[in-house]
């Protein structure tokens, strides 16, 4: 059996409430996720927050603090629950930080770049980007979720298209609307 063969009968397995079949899958995809967070976190020295703890913490938000059942149809809704669970712990690390640093004095930012290789900072401008998301996300949430895969899990177009079973092309028109949008809504919450 294929590996996604075998990680589609597990993640059945957990929607039914096998939890030894969620921690099979997170061991098996383990190395993609920490892939995924050491992307993300590129250029990062000095923060507490590590590819390690990231993917830990994202870790308990997918199973659920206190015992929770996670339910994820098939690798597609588990990658983008993970991207999720990641961006939901980078925030609160970046606002954490911010309230530790100045007494949580925001500021907006007005640039969005087209790749993070990088990495995301983890300051006011990813506190700025996730309000923006979050207002992206009312209005087309396959959009968001683009952006979510390319930023907070550091997919490729080809990668976020494979695993949307959509075209690059499409996925290339979706990652240009959603930057429009979040540029624009970003330069609105500046006031410039």
């Amino acid at each position: 059996m294929t590996e996604a063969g075998e990680i589609t009968l597990l993640l059945d397995a957990a929607h039914h409430g096998d939890r030894a079949a969620l921690d099979r899958v997170l061991a098996t995809l383990y190395q993609e996720l920490h892939a995924m967070a050491r992307r993300q976190l590129a250029g990062q020295h000095g923060h507490t927050l590590d590819a390690t703890a990231l993917v830990h913490e994202a870790y308990l938000k997918l199973i659920g603090r206190g015992g929770g059942s996670a339910r994820f149809d098939d690798r597609s809704h588990f990658f983008a629950y993970a991207a999720s669970a990641m961006r939901s712990v980078v925030v609160d690390y970046a606002r954490q930080r911010l309230a530790q640093k100045r007494g949580g004095d925001l500021h907006r930012v007005t640039e969005l770049p087209e790749e993070l290789e990088g990495g995301l900072r983890l300051d006011e401008d990813m506190l700025g980007l996730d309000a923006a998301l979050t207002r992206l996300a009312a209005v087309d949430a396959r959009l968001a979720q683009v952006v979510e895969l390319r930023y907070f899990a550091g997919l490729s177009e080809l990668e976020i298209a494979a695993l949307l079973q959509r075209s690059e092309r499409s996925i290339r028109r979706d990652w240009q609307k959603a930057r429009m949008f979040l540029l624009a809504s970003l330069q609105e919450a500046s006031g410039a």
